[in-house]
C-alpha cells in the first residue's frame, strides 16, 4: 500500500507538472533580434524583429546601394506569424495584405515559410537588450532649440526598430501607401553615448559609412538623444516605445 501511495503521488505530481508546462509550450515564440540573409542580386538583407513589429532592408554597403525595404506589425499564434506590411518601397500592392508565415528557429537559423522558405541567420538575440523594441518619435527640437511635440499629419509616422546591435528607422504613411525614407545599420550604447554606424540610407547614399554619436538618456520610458546628425545639423529628439 505504501509503495502504491508513493507511486500515485509521483504520478499526480508529474501530471500537475505537465499541466503547468503545457500552456507555456504553446505560447508563441517571437524570434526577437536581428537576422541576415544574402539576396540573389548580391546585396545583403537584414531583418529586425521587435515586440510586435518587423522591418527588412536590402542593400550593399560596398556599393552604397539601397535596394528595398518593407515592414509592419505582426502577431504570433503558435508557430504561425501573421505579418501585415505597412510599407513596401518596391511593391505598394502588398501593403495592407496579411501574410501568414510558418516560423521555425533552430541552431540560430530562422526559417519563414510562405509560398517559399526564407532562411535567415541570427545576428543577435534581443531578448534582454535594454533598447530593443519599436520606437516612435514624439518630440523634436525646433530652430531655437526648444522641444515641441511632433504632430504628423494623418497616419504618417516615423518609427525606429532596435535589436541588440542593429537599428532601422523609416518614415511612412500606411493609409496612402506612402514610403518616404529609411536608414539603418549598427549601433552601440556606452557611457551615456549612443552611436549609429550607417550602412544604408534611401535618400542619400553618401552618408553610408559615416557614424553619428549622441548623448543618450532614459527618463520615464522616454529616450532622449541629442547631438549632430549625419548631415552635421543639430539633433535633439524624444522617442517612446510603441505599446
Amino acid at each position: 500500500m505504501k509503495h502504491l501511495l508513493t507511486a500515485t503521488l509521483v504520478f499526480v505530481s508529474l501530471l500537475g507538472f505537465a499541466q503547468e508546462r503545457l500552456p507555456q509550450e504553446r505560447l508563441p515564440q517571437v524570434p526577437k533580434g536581428a537576422w541576415k540573409s544574402q539576396e540573389p542580386t548580391g546585396s545583403a538583407s537584414t531583418l529586425i524583429v521587435a515586440d510586435n513589429y518587423l522591418a527588412i532592408a536590402s542593400y550593399s554597403i560596398g556599393n552604397k546601394y539601397f535596394e528595398r525595404a518593407e515592414g509592419g506589425p505582426f502577431t504570433m499564434s503558435g508557430d504561425q506569424m501573421t505579418y501585415t506590411p505597412e510599407f513596401n518601397s518596391a511593391d505598394t500592392a502588398k501593403i495592407g495584405v496579411p501574410i501568414v508565415f510558418t516560423v521555425t528557429v533552430k541552431d540560430d537559423i530562422l526559417t519563414l515559410k510562405y509560398e517559399e522558405a526564407m532562411v535567415w541567420m541570427r545576428v543577435d538575440d534581443a531578448t534582454s537588450a535594454p533598447m530593443a523594441g519599436a520606437w516612435h518619435i514624439t518630440q523634436k527640437a525646433g530652430g531655437q532649440g526648444e522641444m515641441a511635440a511632433i504632430h504628423e499629419e494623418g497616419t504618417r509616422k516615423t518609427l525606429k526598430l532596435l535589436s541588440a546591435t542593429r537599428f532601422q528607422w523609416f518614415a511612412i504613411d500606411p493609409a496612402v501607401k506612402g514610403f518616404y525614407a529609411t536608414g539603418g545599420g549598427t549601433y552601440t550604447l556606452k557611457n551615456g553615448k549612443y552611436t549609429e554606424n550607417i550602412q544604408f540610407y534611401s535618400k542619400d547614399n553618401n552618408r553610408v559609412g559615416s557614424s553619428v554619436k549622441f548623448d543618450h538618456k532614459m527618463e520615464g520610458g522616454r529616450w532622449d538623444h541629442s547631438g549632430k546628425g549625419s548631415d552635421g545639423k543639430p539633433v535633439h529628439e524624444i522617442w517612446e516605445k510603441i505599446q
